[in-house]
């Protein structure tokens, strides 16, 4: 099956999603059509498999103060530096396996060399649940500093926007 990536719709169904997380699946039947066309506050993208959605990605634009990027990262701006936010991606329990997380997380990284060309961006940012942990990391996601590590709390993380533009072959 062919992947593509394209906005949510106002008419998509979403109700019949399940990523197995539940506040995953009730901001994506919930909140994501609030947030993209009544507050404009996100975007959410979504990839079709089998008549349905199989899987989802929501970004908005965000600052990070320089001290919150792993210190190799760090720049010397005297503001909080453009990032874009991946605030939540899942994939359908049943369509698990098949490319659908990465194939999104690309669309994001297209997403931020855009922005970064046009707005500016340093990177993406996403603080990734303790089981997504190994996918963030395999595209070069850094951990950033976190002021009190609690247990059960999602890993603040980066990447930069010079690795994202290599990754696309667009550095």
């Amino acid at each position: 099956m062919e992947l593509r990536v394209r906005s949510l719709r106002r008419d998509d169904d979403r109700s019949t999603f399940r990523s197995g997380d539940a506040s995953l699946d009730v901001f994506f039947a919930q909140y994501a059509g609030q947030h993209q066309f009544k507050t404009c506050a996100s975007v959410t993208y979504v990839v079709e498999g089998e008549g349905r959605i199989a899987g989802y990605a929501t970004v908005t634009a965000a600052c990070i103060d320089i001290g919150d990027l792993p210190p190799e990262d760090r720049l010397r701006y005297p503001y909080p530096a453009p990032v874009l936010s991946l605030a939540r991606l899942a994939t359908d329990e049943r369509d698990r396996g098949q490319g659908i997380g990465s194939k999104l997380l690309t669309h994001v990284f297209v997403l931020a060399a855009k922005m970064a060309d046009e707005l500016g961006c340093v990177g993406v940012v996403v603080d990734s649940k303790a089981g997504a942990l190994p996918f963030y990391e395999k595209f070069g996601f850094k951990p950033r500093p976190v002021v009190t590590p609690m247990a059960d709390t999602p890993t603040p993380l980066f990447l930069k926007i010079a690795t994202i533009k290599k990754a696309l072959g667009s550095a």
